[in-house]
Parts: structure tokens; C-alpha cells; sequence
């Protein structure tokens, strides 16, 4: 069993690897990955977020953006949308467009060939919501945990957490609109930890995503692999 960790901008990504599968997979914030990595240190690692000291000692286990075998793919690309854009269409042998939904919302497009073919960032759910907050002199702090079925909602935070997510859902939509040689076979996959707020508002648009909780994480799995082989 390999353990492997992906440290993002707001959690860290653990997973246990045996036999070419990802069987497990858990969150941690960084306070308490750090204290993991003292009784157990990964055996492989990336990172987008700020990389402890103790991981200093273990830089020779870390994989980067630069490993990951797309064509054409700039190396400041985040490492986590690399792996997932890579996974995807590695699984699906199609043109894909990744939507991965964490702190931030990225869109990464790779063609049929294996070729990265640029993409759109945002801010995500949370950044969106904490900015509203922050720059205004009233407006609450939502829970996205909030049930909400209304589609014009009366309550404040309500309509906070509302808007967020269909503007979220209305970027990933256009960008599939907009993707590269539409008439090819295009996929789109869904990842991330607020890819389930999306979900639904992209299938009811008829869109029919392929959602992945792990993408990033197999990713790294499968580059190991790779790599090793």
C-alpha cells in the first residue's frame, strides 16, 4: 500500500493506493496533515497549498506538474488540475473539459491526443461568499450547507448561497458550450469538494457530467505508476 497526499489551498487530500486503486480517501486541514506526516509520512506527494518544513525532508517523493504527460502543458499549471485533467482523459480516451470545484473553480480542456488546450479559472463557492462578507457592511456568512429548493430566494443568506452556485453552474455550462471542435465527442467530468452543489443545476441544463470525487488523487496514483514503470 502506497499512502499518498495532495496538499491543496484549503484541505489536504490523503489516499491509500493497493494494487492500482484508490481505496480510501479522507480531508484533513493542514494542522492536522502535518501531525499524519509525523507518524506516517507520505509516500508520494504534490502540492497547490503551502508545503510544510517536515515535507523537506521527503522532497525527493514529491511529483509535479511537469511529470504529468500532457502535451503542450505550461509548467504553472496547478498540479492538482493537471492530474485530474490528465486522469480524465486517460480514463475516457475522449476530448475532455474538467470542472473542479474547490477553492477555486477551475475549467481545463485536453483534446482527444492528449494535448492541454488552455482553460478558466475562478473563485470558488467559499472565496466568493467570505469576499461578500468581508467587502460589504451587512451582508452575512452562509452556510452552503443551507437547504435552499427556491429559485429566487427571499432570505438573505439564502440568496448568497443561490447566487453563487448558479453562477458557478453557469460558467461551467458555458465553457462546454464554448469548447474547442464541438462536433468532436466532448466529456465533462466534475470534481471537488463543492462539486456536489453543482451537480444538479448542470443536469438540469441537460448536461450530463461524469463526477469523480477523487480525480486528482487517482491521478497521482496512476503518475506513480507511470513513472515507475
Amino acid at each position: 500500500m502506497r499512502r499518498l497526499l495532495l496538499i491543496g489551498n484549503s484541505r489536504w487530500h490523503w489516499g491509500d493506493w493497493v494494487d492500482g486503486c484508490l481505496i480510501e480517501q479522507r480531508h484533513t486541514t493542514a494542522e492536522a496533515g502535518a501531525a499524519l506526516l509525523i507518524s506516517r509520512p507520505a509516500d508520494h506527494w504534490a502540492a497547490v497549498g503551502v508545503v510544510p518544513q517536515v515535507l523537506d525532508a521527503y522532497s525527493s517523493r514529491r511529483l509535479s506538474t511537469a511529470q504529468v504527460p500532457l502535451a503542450q502543458l505550461p509548467p504553472r499549471v496547478g498540479v492538482d488540475r493537471a492530474l485530474a485533467a490528465w486522469m480524465a482523459w486517460r480514463v475516457s480516451g475522449l476530448p475532455v473539459l474538467v470542472a473542479d470545484a474547490g477553492t477555486a473553480l477551475s475549467l481545463t480542456l485536453v483534446d482527444g491526443g492528449g494535448c492541454f488546450r488552455g482553460g478558466r479559472l475562478m473563485a470558488g463557492a467559499r472565496l466568493q461568499l467570505q469576499a461578500l462578507h468581508q467587502g460589504t457592511a451587512s451582508l452575512p456568512l452562509p452556510s452552503l450547507d443551507i437547504e435552499n429548493s427556491e429559485a429566487w430566494p427571499r432570505l438573505t443568506d439564502q440568496a448568497l448561497s443561490c447566487g453563487v452556485i448558479e453562477g458557478l453552474t453557469a460558467a461551467v455550462v458555458r465553457g462546454f458550450e464554448h469548447r474547442p471542435q464541438p462536433e468532436q465527442d466532448w466529456q465533462l467530468w466534475l470534481t471537488g469538494g463543492d462539486a456536489p452543489l453543482l451537480l444538479r443545476g448542470l443536469q438540469q441544463t441537460g448536461l450530463r457530467p461524469r463526477h469523480a470525487d477523487a480525480l486528482a488523487l487517482e491521478g497521482l496514483g496512476c503518475l506513480v505508476e507511470t513513472l515507475r514503470s
